[in-house]
């Protein structure tokens, strides 16, 4: 039966700290910190193991990165961080000024450096299904296994199929020359892009899914300075613990799809999505958080962990169970279609030859992560449909060139919409909303603009002489 210690709630919070509040909440926090402290290794340094071997170090463990890709360890080592996340590279060089953290390629060290070994690698969705591709995770565990000569603690992060960790069990006591010695723990995660450094400082709760006292002891050893903080804990046994970050997602995207649905009433009976999300917003059992009407998600999470859940629940013969997932991600996936349409409307019927300017790039604001983008996925139909696409994003233009070659950039919003005919807001950034009205008037050819993120002053837009469209909100 699963125990919660600590359980009073923490803030919820709407846009990232800053990094004064940070870098107070990480002194703050290691200063609870016992003086003994196990020895990390974070293995993978992707978006998740990066921020969780960063954090770790400014906590005040004695953290070692590791990855098989050479440049990801060369740029972290030189206090460069890879990807785009508020906050993180000053983290970063707080960590490596602290003498704590390291990086290195070679797993024979991380096997010696080790007390507890977070496994922190990526689950993409499968090529030949929907189902999680585990290659990565299973891997890992495989070649890390013959290092592991003593008795330590394997903790698993990554998102996976229900069952994993008891598969990943077996490899490491089959392969580790310390055996049984050898425990396997699972500790979800639960950052938001964007909030990853107050997510893992600051955590709403923790999940603890181990098979003995003595793993229990690791891990609460390992996140000692987050519960001398008061931080919540969930004590699990192994299958609840990997199940509660796909049914937290499933979740999450349940509601936005479900507003996203009521959007297609709206606009079929002239009401207003908006309106219709702020008088729901007041019932307390449904709360504002998530309902939020728009283009839909996207990322490196919600999409695929929807569908490997559906997957893995049809293997486990349940899957009626979650058939409703099916339509929450049908509907996810229109809302891109819907977006087309409207700015289509707005072209005059036709897009061969018109302007676009699209605003937004990344799955959402404060990320560089182009994974499942529902912008760049509009902006790729409305590509093939004969529009001339310009594409700005104050972050994620780099990785958009890589995956969408195709299309064409701009350097700047302005840039971007100079001679459009129509405006499409695809990711929220707080510049794109900032962006005057009247100004931007100036350079289209036509002031239409189409607000896929609900996230423009429609009566300003429209005062300022711009035709205004938003998915469920009428025209």
């Amino acid at each position: 039966m699963a125990r919660v210690l600590n359980a009073a709630p923490g803030p919820e919070s709407e846009s990232p700290m800053s990094y004064d509040t940070i870098e107070q909440t990480a002194t703050d926090t290691s200063s609870a910190a016992p003086a003994e402290l196990p020895r990390l290794t974070v293995l993978g340094t992707g978006y998740l193991g990066a921020t969780h071997a960063i954090c770790m170090a400014v906590l005040g463990y004695d953290v070692l990165g590791v990855d098989t890709d050479r440049s990801k360890i060369e740029a972290l080592a030189s206090g460069r961080v890879p990807f785009f996340e508020p906050g993180l590279p000053e983290m970063l060089a707080k960590a490596l000024d602290s003498g704590r953290l390291r990086f290195t390629t070679d797993l024979a060290e991380a096997g010696e450096h080790g007390d507890v070994h977070f496994i922190c690698v990526g689950t993409p969705q499968r090529a030949d299904s929907a189902g999680a591709d585990l290659r990565f995770v299973e891997g890992v565990t495989r070649d890390l296994a013959p290092y592991l000569r003593r008795r330590c603690l394997v903790v698993g992060k990554s998102t996976v199929p229900v069952g994993t960790a008891a598969r990943l069990t077996q490899i490491l006591q089959d392969n580790a020359p310390a055996g049984t010695d050898v425990e396997l723990a699972w500790n979800p995660e639960f950052l938001r892009e964007g909030f990853a450094v107050e997510d893992t400082l600051r955590p709403d709760r923790l999940v603890f899914g181990t098979e003995s006292a003595w793993a229990t002891a690791q891990l609460e050893a390992a996140f000692a300075p987050l519960l001398e903080a008061g931080v919540p804990v969930v004590h699990a046994d192994l299958p609840t613990a990997e199940l509660v970050k796909v049914a937290a997602n499933s979740f999450l995207a349940t509601k936005i799809s479900y507003i996203n649905a009521m959007a297609e009433v709206c606009e079929a009976t002239g009401a207003d999505v908006q309106m219709l999300a702020t008088a729901l917003s007041f019932d307390s059992r449904i709360g504002g958080r998530f309902l939020k009407p728009g283009l839909g998600f996207g990322g490196g999470c919600l999409p695929k962990d929807i569908r490997a859940f559906i997957h893995r629940a049809e293997e486990l013969g349940v899957g009626k169970s979650v058939a409703f997932l099916r339509q929450v991600d049908a509907i996810n996936r229109r809302r891109r279609e819907r977006t087309v349409d409207l700015i289509r409307e707005e072209a005059g019927g036709s897009l061969e030859g018109v302007r676009v300017c699209c605003l937004g790039a990344a799955f959402k604001p404060n990320s560089d992560d182009i994974r499942d983008a529902p912008a760049l996925d509009v902006a790729r139909m409305l590509k093939q449909e004969g529009a001339i696409v310009s594409v700005y994003d104050p972050e994620a233009m780099d990785n958009a060139r890589r995956a969408y070659p195709e299309l064409t950039y701009a350097d700047s919003a302005m840039e971007a919409a100079r001679d459009a005919r129509v405006v499409a807001l695809l990711t929220e950034w707080e510049q794109f909303r900032a962006i005057d009205p009247a100004t931007l008037a100036d350079v289209v050819a036509q002031p239409h603009v189409v607000d896929g993120r609900h996230a423009l002053d429609a009566a300003a837009w429209r005062g300022a002489g711009w035709s205004y469209r938003a998915l469920g909100r009428t025209a």
